[in-house]
């Protein structure tokens, strides 16, 4: 299926929900065939755009729906934290494969290639450009930069103890700063992603809740082994 427009991307995904398509490392639902069917099925449920992670996923997802894709690459590397497509050959492969929006780590972190670099490979490869966020400063640097939506992804992941509760307060500054907004981190439940828009979000990111069944089905079992009878 052919990518959309840019000029359309934006609009599409605005007051909508991303479904974060990846699965857990590894696991038995860790497979091509099943990402872009997770992909298809959260199209069909309303969802109004997907994220997906990895290269092959990202083709599989891109033939089986007509909708807008982020697209990411993970890797775990020996001299920096940044994990979100911290190469330009990883940026030119994802666009490549289909990405119309492509998200990389927007921290201010030691990482192998500076923000700006990645900015500029992504807008030379036809593809919007999401910042990974951790806190205010981080945003509003990737905003001035040029970075098409930034998002709250990474708040609470950056070191210390993760929240419980999702950052509403940086989703709020965001958007008062005048930025195309992405809440993701921790918006677990309906009601939590829908408060994401009340508070300013353009659109919100759900994936742990909608596509690890691993983590799902681990929820429901922890709290039915507590039951007390």
């Amino acid at each position: 299926m052919s990518k959309l427009a840019n000029k359309d991307i934006l609009e599409k995904i605005r007051y909508g929900l991303i479904a974060s398509c990846q699965p857990v490392d590894d696991g038995p639902m860790d497979k091509p065939e099943i990402v872009a069917a997770m992909a298809a099925a959260s199209i069909v449920g309303g969802a109004a755009g997907i994220r997906i992670e990895g290269i092959e996923n990202l083709k599989a997802a891109r033939a089986a729906v007509n909708a807008p894709i982020i697209g990411i690459v993970k890797r775990d590397l020996p001299d920096s934290p940044v994990r979100i497509t911290p190469f330009l050959q990883d940026i030119e492969d994802l666009a490549q494969a289909g990405a119309d929006i492509i998200a990389v780590d927007g921290t201010n972190r030691a990482r192998p290639v500076e923000i700006e670099s990645a900015l500029k490979k992504i807008k030379e490869m036809g593809c919007l450009a999401m910042a990974d966020c951790s806190n205010l400063e981080e945003g509003l640097y990737c905003q001035q930069l040029g970075f098409d939506i930034v998002g709250s992804t990474m708040s609470g992941y950056t070191g210390g103890e993760i929240p419980d509760e999702p950052d509403y307060q940086l989703v709020k500054d965001l958007k008062a700063a005048g930025c195309y907004v992405m809440a993701e981190g921790r918006y677990n439940t309906p009601e939590l992603a829908k408060t994401a828009i009340e508070i300013g979000a353009d659109c919100v990111t759900v994936g742990s809740a909608l596509t690890r069944l691993e983590h799902i089905v681990s929820w429901f079992a922890t709290s039915v082994k507590s039951a007390k009878f």
